[in-house]
């Protein structure tokens, strides 16, 4: 039987269009130089089939299959699980995204301590670190344990013979992008090699109910690379976020099939490693200056939980032809589009002045719901006048300058009650299903106009 021929394709490390000619930009994703050169051999996916020697399951009928919950494993770090949806599913696969020297890897060690305390097997493969490496990373974090197993390797099938003979409770691949298979006779790192590796990995989780947990790369653009085809094959997929000029890190679900994609842990990064951060608006409000123009704080509802965080603005004359109009933690089109309103509806001459905008301590915000927070703070900075430190702003600001409800209004007021709050700005349309928080002052306002008569005027 003649062997399989093999053949040269490009393919682009963006998008994972192939194509069988060179081009300099990718016809599908636009992007420019990105079809990089790879060799098919033709060969089929058989590396884990020879490894486990396992049968195909049968077809079953749904009727018969049982729907009792699956069992999930404790990290024992609260908030991996709140965001893995109350702890790690046996069998899942969960990718693990970001910047270098964030802290995937403490992340991941920390898991492996809290996963491992009944005394399982645990397997750390290590395509980048050697075992010293990672013996000393332990210390640092106080990690020494008989049940954690490290392995330095990047041959898939090795890697799978090893898990297969070890039998772990949970498996980690640091990265994805340093393992390779026979199968595929392409580089490391290719867009075929990582879904390859990424395919073989997901096979053997689910028939061995073992959980995988992945570490991948980030392009420049802040995406994990592979392309994006990656994260469709695994269950999870994590972003590990931060400034690397703070010491809090956000780990953020985008996807999930066994659990909410719309919650986050909060950790704090110390020199023993990350310490989970249960209160995260007393972190972000840490320091806050209470008599600066230009600063409110608003809530924000990631997931489940109401976090408070504070917004600054400065408004000062501009020395350019165009005005500047710049945004950290917020989309600048929007700030844009609510200057627009404000010029428009309340008569301020914003357009010869520059307006930069922060969110506090790095955390990015799309909720609607700041909009009545970014105005009252453009405001206040423009004309120079404080407003009260314990006041809570909330509401969406539509172009003809009404303000909109806003959802959970009572979970957000109550989070603000607790840190010593005594007013709250929200729409009008949200009093008429109003509880009211005792001990809360609220004041309902219709348009942007509102603001000014009885906010500012009190200020």
């Amino acid at each position: 039987m003649k062997a399989p021929k093999s053949k040269t394709i490009f393919i682009c490390q963006e998008c994972g269009f192939q194509t069988p000619r060179w081009a300099g930009r990718c016809p599908d994703c636009s992007q420019w130089n990105s079809l990089k050169e790879e060799v098919t051999s033709g060969r089929s996916s058989t590396g884990i089939q020879k490894v486990l020697q396992g049968a195909a399951d049968k077809p079953t009928p749904i009727t018969e299959i049982a729907i009792d919950p699956e069992p999930r494993l404790s990290t024992q770090l609260r908030e991996l699980d709140r965001v893995l949806g109350g702890g790690v599913v046996p069998g899942s696969v969960i990718l693990v995204g970001g910047d270098p020297g964030i802290g995937k890897t403490t992340l991941l060690f920390q898991m492996l301590q809290g996963l491992g305390q009944g005394g399982q097997s645990l397997l750390y493969v290590s395509g980048e670190e050697s075992p010293r490496q990672l013996k000393m990373r332990g210390d640092r974090l106080g990690i020494s344990s008989s049940s954690l197993y490290i392995l330095a390797e990047t041959s898939l099938e090795t890697i799978l013979k090893t898990t297969h003979a070890m039998q772990p409770a949970a498996l980690v691949v640091d990265s994805i992008q340093t393992v390779y298979t026979d199968q595929i006779a392409s580089a490391p790192g290719s867009v075929s090699q990582v879904q390859e590796v990424a395919c073989q990995l997901m096979w053997y989780a689910k028939r061995s109910s073992v959980p995988v947990f992945i570490i991948g790369h980030v392009t420049k653009d802040g995406m994990i690379a592979g392309p994006k085809l990656l994260e469709h094959i695994v269950d999870t997929v994590l972003y590990f976020e931060g400034d690397k000029g703070h010491t809090y890190r956000i780990l953020r679900a985008v996807k999930n099939r066994f659990g909410p994609t719309n919650e986050i842990g909060v950790f704090e990064m110390k020199d023993s490693g990350l310490e989970e951060v249960t209160n995260p608006s007393e972190l972000f409000l840490a320091g806050r200056p209470e008599q600066s123009p230009g600063s409110v704080v608003v809530s924000t509802l990631e997931g489940s939980r109401p976090i408070l965080v504070e917004l600054q603005a400065l408004v000062t004359s501009t020395g350019y032809a165009m005005p500047k109009r710049m945004a950290n933690g917020v989309e600048v089109n929007r700030v844009s589009l609510l200057l627009a309103v404000m010029e428009k509806r309340l008569g301020l001459h914003l357009s010869g002045q520059d307006v930069y905008f922060n969110v506090v301590g790095g955390l990015r915000i799309d909720e609607p719901a700041i909009d009545l927070g970014i105005v009252a703070a453009v405001v206040s900075s423009f004309r120079d006048q404080v407003i009260d430190a314990h006041t809570l702003f909330l509401g969406e600001v539509g172009l003809g300058g009404e303000i909109r409800p806003v959802t959970q209004v009572d979970i957000r007021a109550r989070e603000a009650m607790k840190l010593g709050f005594q007013r709250c700005v929200l729409p009008e349309g949200n009093l008429a299903k109003w509880a009211g928080v005792p001990g809360l002052e609220v004041i309902g306002v219709r348009e942007i106009g509102d603001v000014l008569d009885q906010v500012m005027a009190r200020a």
